[in-house]
């Protein structure tokens, strides 16, 4: 064993393992999101999901809402908070 590889076991690390180089925790993920369930908003739909739900976004957070079409200017209802988005219908 060298001294590389012994330094690497006493830090226990070895080759090709521990903290990864260009991995980055996403901190909006644990941040306080800009809605809340019930919150009723004024969003304008940006896009439509592959699933036909409108897309709009809410400070940078993605709201999803049932129903409405790319263009849309609607009020929505909260009615779901997830970790990196929100689900809401038109109110």
């Amino acid at each position: 064993m060298d001294g590389d590889e012994e330094e690497r076991q006493e830090n226990g690390r070895e080759e090709g393992r521990g903290r990864r180089e260009g991995m980055q925790m996403r901190p909006n993920y644990f941040m306080p999101k800009p809605v809340k369930v019930g919150d009723v908003i004024d969003v304008k739909i940006e896009a439509v999901a592959q699933k036909g739900d409108g897309i709009a976004k809410v400070d940078g957070f993605v709201v999803f809402v049932k129903g409405a079409k790319q263009g849309d200017e609607i009020k929505v209802r909260i009615s779901e908070v997830k970790a990196r988005f929100a689900i809401g219908e038109p109110a």
